[in-house]
């Protein structure tokens, strides 16, 4: 994904280029692939026609969206397996911050 950010619209070619620059092991163009496919089957990269043969891969999301998401699938993971415990926990932690980092949380919570 970092390097689909980065360079905004990709081949399969292009990323495996730029991630293998520098490495003893280099991946093979079909590891390459076989993720880029698995992302797109998820929802993370758009896909359409590019150059040849090739496709040329979209983020959909930022890396903030991404991020957003992420977590907040994490903490319903959380939330999911251990219930109240979890969020007993999440208190707490949340009141050991000073205050300045309080309200910084609490105008975060406002615009999610």
């Amino acid at each position: 994904m970092e390097e689909i950010w980065r360079q905004e619209n990709a081949t399969v070619r292009d990323v495996m280029t730029a991630v293998n620059h520098g490495q003893a092991r280099p991946r093979a163009y079909t590891t390459v692939m076989t993720i880029m496919d698995r992302l797109h089957h998820k929802g993370l990269l758009d896909r359409r026609p590019g150059p040849g043969n090739s496709y040329l891969y979209t983020p959909r999301l930022s890396r903030d969206e991404y991020a957003d998401a992420r977590a907040r699938a994490e903490v319903d993971a959380v939330l999911r397996d251990w219930g109240e415990v979890a969020m007993v926990h999440f208190a707490k932690r949340v009141e050991a911050l000073d205050p300045e980092r309080r309200e910084q949380l609490r105008r975060l919570a406002g615009g999610a």
